[in-house]
């Protein structure tokens, strides 16, 4: 069973059509917790690393070979939490693809608390692969509001926008999960990457062998 730690109910459809895409069979069990990314916003990711690390405990106790963490505000406190289950940041795999793709990674994000932890990542990977990035983020301004709203065709036609406004980059990285459909309404020349299909496809991979090195190949090495 894999376990998917929500910070949204807008994610479970998205990831259990993945699911029956991808990993028929896969067994999903999906957690949400909107006032972990709540709190995060207010007082900073580690204000919930505790409540974080007993949410992985349990998922552990209940039978789960693996947890995604798909909110990227609070990714690294998930990765981080010890309680005999490995936990994968769903946006991983796509940072390691970014780097991969080019030095010049632009990041777009709807929200300003999920800007500093994709760069950190992204630079993470790239030190991992031994290359040099150059990374530079940007504000979606006003599509956090329209998400907010339940405005989701506003909020990915702002996402998709700005991303067609992007210049001197190798590659895009959407930040946010929530934020994947609009790679299908982008009309730009450079790759626009998002965090739900190899997010999945990592954490599939893990959940059914145990082992990162797999995962990783899987994630975009």
């Amino acid at each position: 069973m894999l376990v998917l730690l929500h910070t949204s109910p807008v994610h479970v459809p998205v990831f259990d059509a993945l699911r029956d895409e991808r990993h028929p069979g896969l067994e999903l069990r999906h957690v949400v917790a909107e006032e972990l990314l709540e709190r995060a916003r207010a007082d900073g990711p580690a204000a919930v690393a505790g409540e974080v690390r007993a949410r992985v405990r349990e998922a552990a106790e209940e039978g789960a070979r693996a947890v995604l963490c798909t909110c990227s505000t609070i990714g690294q406190v998930a990765e981080a939490a010890e309680a005999g289950v490995p936990v994968l940041r769903v946006d991983r795999p796509m940072a390691r693809a970014a780097v991969a793709a080019g030095p010049r990674v632009a990041v777009l994000a709807a929200l300003e608390s999920t800007l500093r932890p994709t760069a950190a990542l992204i630079e993470e990977e790239a030190a991992r692969a031994g290359r040099s990035v150059r990374v530079r983020t940007a504000l979606v301004e006003g599509a956090w509001g329209r998400f907010d709203a339940g405005d989701g065709s506003g909020y990915v036609r702002r996402v998709a926008d700005a991303a067609d406004t992007v210049t001197g980059a190798d590659v895009i990285v959407l930040a946010q999960a929530s934020m994947a459909p609009a790679e299908r309404l982008t009309t730009t020349a450079v790759p626009v990457l998002s965090s739900p299909r190899p997010g999945l496809d990592a954490a599939a991979a893990l959940t059914r062998t145990g082992d990162w090195r797999v995962a990783r190949r899987v994630g975009g090495e």
